[in-house]
């Protein structure tokens, strides 16, 4: 609504506040929930539980609107706490220096980089849930795709963490940047880091512009809300502080009206988001591809045998999808228990789709793993063929009788059974159609990418060319508590993103109901009572249903 232009009328359509009813779902042994159908002449619903377009605004609302349930402050208090341990452990190695850090001369690339390639890659399926699967019309995105995107910008923010910290002198990290100084010292633009320096950072501006975007609409709805609800009761209504004459309505109503800048819900409106979010969408799409693959040339375009491999940006794509799609579920099936409602709108289709994704890109890593062999054999180089065998896959048990084995063997097979045994359990319908066993690959799938990126940087630098350059990696406290804590920041910030802001896409999803058909025939309340694909008359008068 506006002061100047009032649509109360359509605000009120738009941003009704009754309550949503929870309705009680069947649960099928065959079709789970109702959407596991495999009769291509039947479409699975994408929403569940006969909902309106009312009903779709008014549970999205609810999550930023209603009070949480009473498991989300202590779960908030906890994860904050595991965050604080990242500024404390940084804060320490700023004081002391890298030296807390377990890194030497031999392996001097260790958790840094290992947890910046493994947050980078965490982010990509937020782009590509968005940007991809929208350019090929997949409708079933719609429920994901905005989680998917704040987990993406989070993302980049904990990977953002690592470069600034692992300079050394982390406050003269802005020589990074192409910036005059008096010293006419520039960076190095043939270094690789320098090249993840543009990628990364072009790659979270145009994720946060096309995450900011998209809730635009939602906002507006958020706004509206509010002020219809001071409207009905302007004295009333919970208020910020006890102590505070401001009612929480009026501050949504002023910060989430500033952030859908000035929207109204108008035909132009609509029009130019939609241009908008297509050509964001085609910026995305290429971005998902060339983000990771500068990453790995951070090893591509070295020598050091295990890294000089052209294989690794097509392999680091793959594994970025793979590990993404696997932490979008690891995070939206816990909400999906937690928030009333949810399961209608993220349903058993849903989860098993992205199952068949995992499935997919796991099988393209252990294909990648393979060929990583087969190279090195291919090569007849013996540096190239003994860095696979001695640093990475010999077990101390086989170890011939020169009683050569590789160090680090339980880190690679780690890997192999998480990234591709464990989703192979996925060409199984009962497993990729149970949340429980999702889950579980998922949370495998997790710890084996970042297992990933652990063999590729320290196996291969641990015993180099020259016994001089051998040594072993062991992590220290430091090391363990800086990545726990970008975790805790990663998970707190999820977590106030689920509290704070639309976590779905209204307009997509009420796009998908089958009240959005033209050809839809309800009770003129947005109830649905079975619809049409084919063409019906219009009705009398030649007026729109």
């Amino acid at each position: 609504m506006s002061a100047l232009h009032p649509d109360e009328l359509t605000a009120r359509r738009l941003a009704g506040d009754e309550p949503p009813a929870d309705r009680a779902r069947k649960f099928d042994p065959v079709t789970k929930d109702g959407t596991i159908i495999d009769d291509p002449s039947v479409r699975a619903p994408l929403v569940l539980g006969d909902r309106s377009i009312g009903d779709v605004t008014r549970i999205i609302c609810g999550y930023v609107e209603q009070k949480p349930g009473s498991w989300w402050l202590p779960a908030f208090g906890v994860v904050s706490h595991v965050a604080a341990l990242a500024g404390i452990m940084i804060l320490y190695l700023a004081i002391t220096g890298v030296g807390v850090w377990g890194l030497n001369n031999q392996v001097d690339w260790a958790w840094d980089i290992t947890n910046f390639v493994f947050w980078i890659g965490i982010g990509h399926a937020g782009t590509l849930i968005s940007a991809i699967l929208c350019l090929l019309k997949q409708k079933w995105r719609t429920s994901i795709n905005r989680a998917a995107e704040a987990m993406t910008i989070f993302a980049v923010i904990c990977a953002a963490t690592y470069p600034g910290i692992h300079v050394g002198r982390m406050w003269m990290a802005w020589m990074m940047f192409p910036i005059p100084n008096a010293n006419a010292i520039w960076p190095n633009f043939r270094s690789p880091l320098l090249w993840d320096l543009f990628a990364v950072s072009t790659y979270g501006t145009v994720s946060l512009l096309f995450w900011y975007m998209g809730m635009i609409p939602d906002f507006a709805t958020l706004r509206d809300r509010a002020v219809l609800r001071l409207m009905k009761n302007p004295d009333g209504g919970p208020r910020v502080l006890p102590f505070l004459a401001v009612r929480v309505d009026t501050l949504r109503a002023y910060i989430y009206g500033a952030l859908s800048v000035g929207w109204r819900f108008s035909s132009r409106h609509w029009q130019h988001y939609e241009k908008a979010y297509l050509i964001l969408a085609g910026i995305s799409t290429p971005l998902v591809l060339s983000v990771h693959s500068i990453v790995s040339f951070d090893f591509a375009t070295s020598v050091l045998p295990g890294w000089h491999a052209t294989i690794f940006p097509p392999y680091f794509v793959a594994g970025a999808i793979f590990g993404g799609f696997a932490m979008v579920l690891l995070l939206m099936i816990p909400a999906r228990e937690l928030y009333p409602n949810m399961k209608d709108l993220i349903t058993v289709r849903h989860l098993e789709n992205m199952a068949k994704i995992i499935l997919v890109t796991g099988s393209m890593v252990g294909f990648a793993y393979a060929m990583e062999f087969f190279i090195a054999w291919y090569s007849g180089s013996k540096y190239e063929a003994d860095v696979f065998v001695y640093n990475r896959l010999m077990p101390p048990f086989f170890a011939g009788e020169d009683g050569k084995y590789a160090p680090y063997w339980w880190a690679y097979w780690s890997m192999i059974f998480c990234n591709v045994i464990s989703p192979q359990v996925f060409w199984f319908k009962a497993f990729r159609t149970s949340a429980f066993w999702i889950f579980v690959v998922s949370f495998l799938v997790t710890i084996g990418m970042w297992f990933e990126r652990f063999v590729i940087i320290v196996t291969s630098l641990h015993q180099a060319f020259v016994p001089g350059e051998w040594g072993m990696f062991f992590p220290t406290p430091v090391d363990i508590l800086t990545f726990t804590g970008t975790v805790g920041i990663f998970v707190t910030l999820f977590m106030l993103f689920l509290r704070f802001l639309p976590a779905f896409a209204m307009s997509e999803i009420k796009n998908c109901l089958p009240s959005a058909s033209p050809h839809h025939h309800g009770d003129g309340n947005g109830h649905d009572h079975g619809h049409d694909h084919g063409h019906k008359p219009a009705p009398a008068g030649g007026g729109h249903h």
